[in-house]
C-alpha cells in the first residue's frame, strides 16, 4: 500500500525481480565458493533477506553495524562502527551487502577496514547506487539500480529511524 506521504521511486515487483537477478548472477560467480554475505546495518537487512534467499549457493550472513549519517540526510563523513562482525573472515570470500552507496566514504573506509582481516576475496554488492553524491569512487561489483540525487528510503532505508518497513523505494513528498 502506498503512504500519502512518499511517492514511489521503485515499486515491490521491480526490487524483487532485480534481486532474483543479482542472486542469479552472484549464485553463477560463487559457485563451490565460502561465500560470506556482510550486510551493512541497519539499511541492508530486508535486502540481504531477499538477496540471501535468492541465492543457490551455500553462504554464512553476519552484520557489521555503521553509522554516517545519525538523524540526518546527508552524511557527515565521519564512520563509526556500531557493532562489529561475530565471526572471523580470513581466507572467506566476502560480498558486502549495502542498501546505498553515494558519497563512497563509508564504503572506502569499509573495504580498507575489512582487507586488513585479509579475506581470500572482498566484493560489493549494493542496492542502490547514487552517483551525483561521489566524493570518492569505490568498486560496485554487483548494483540493483542507480537512482538520481533523491534522499530515499523503503525497504530497509530510514529518515530518523523510520520508514524501513515501507515494501518500496521511495522518497517524501515535499
Amino acid at each position: 500500500m502506498q503512504r500519502s506521504d512518499l511517492d514511489i521511486l521503485i515499486d515491490e515487483k521491480t526490487l524483487h525481480a532485480r534481486i532474483a537477478e543479482l542472486g542469479a548472477q552472484i549464485s553463477r560467480d560463487y559457485a563451490g565458493k565460502d561465500l560470506a554475505l556482510v550486510g551493512i546495518l541497519k539499511g541492508s537487512f530486508i535486502f540481504l533477506a531477499d538477496l540471501a534467499r535468492s541465492l543457490t549457493v551455500e553462504c554464512t550472513i553476519d552484520f557489521l553495524g555503521l553509522s554516517s549519517y545519525g538523524h540526518s540526510t546527508t552524511s557527515s563523513g565521519v564512520v563509526q562502527i556500531t557493532s562489529d562482525l561475530s565471526a572471523p573472515i580470513e581466507g572467506r570470500d566476502v560480498l558486502v551487502v549495502e542498501d546505498i552507496i553515494d558519497t563512497g566514504l563509508t564504503m572506502r573506509y569499509l573495504l580498507e577496514n575489512l582487507s586488513t582481516r585479509k579475506p581470500r576475496s572482498l566484493k560489493v554488492v549494493s542496492l542502490l547506487h547514487k552517483p551525483a553524491r561521489t566524493k570518492v569512487e569505490v568498486p560496485i561489483d554487483y548494483k540493483g539500480f542507480t537512482i538520481d540525487d533523491h534522499f530515499v528510503i523503503g525497504y530497509g532505508l530510514d529518515y530518523g529511524d523510520r520508514y524501513r518497513n515501507v515494501p518500496y523505494i521511495g522518497h517524501k513528498v515535499r
